[in-house]
């Protein structure tokens, strides 16, 4: 079972994950537990996505790994950072997905804005 934190409507709650032998997962929140199934392995999906920019994303291009509305930046122009810092979380399918910094650097360009909606392989930032 893990501990997972969830953002919904913009609060933040922890919820305990267990995946079940039927391949669904068992979600409890507080009291309650619910039974829901992932279509088409949603979380391997994003993972592939962001493994797949890891490459990309040392040339210094970040780019969005799947639609969604920019929920956070967490760096400003030319602010040197180190790999694995967190950028940006971006907000798709009603989950916080944050983009991790695949090398380290100094911040050249942000492209886009909070709350603004972004489509996959959209340019975010610019790392150097």
């Amino acid at each position: 079972m893990q501990n997972i934190k969830v953002r919904i409507n913009g609060e933040e709650h922890l919820v305990k994950v267990e995946e079940l032998d039927s391949g669904k997962l068992l979600v409890r929140y507080g009291t309650e537990a619910y039974e829901v199934q992932v279509g088409e392995d949603i979380g391997r999906q994003v993972e592939e996505e962001l493994a797949k920019d890891d490459h990309e994303q040392g040339s210094g291009t970040i780019r969005a790994p799947l639609p969604g509305i920019i929920f956070s930046i967490d760096v400003k122009i030319g602010e040197h950072i180190a790999k694995g810092r967190k950028l940006l979380s971006l907000m798709a399918m009603k989950m916080e997905n944050e983009i991790i910094s695949a090398a380290s650097g100094k911040v050249k360009e942000i492209l886009v804005k909070q709350h603004q909606t972004v489509q996959k392989g959209d340019v975010l930032m610019v790392i150097g």
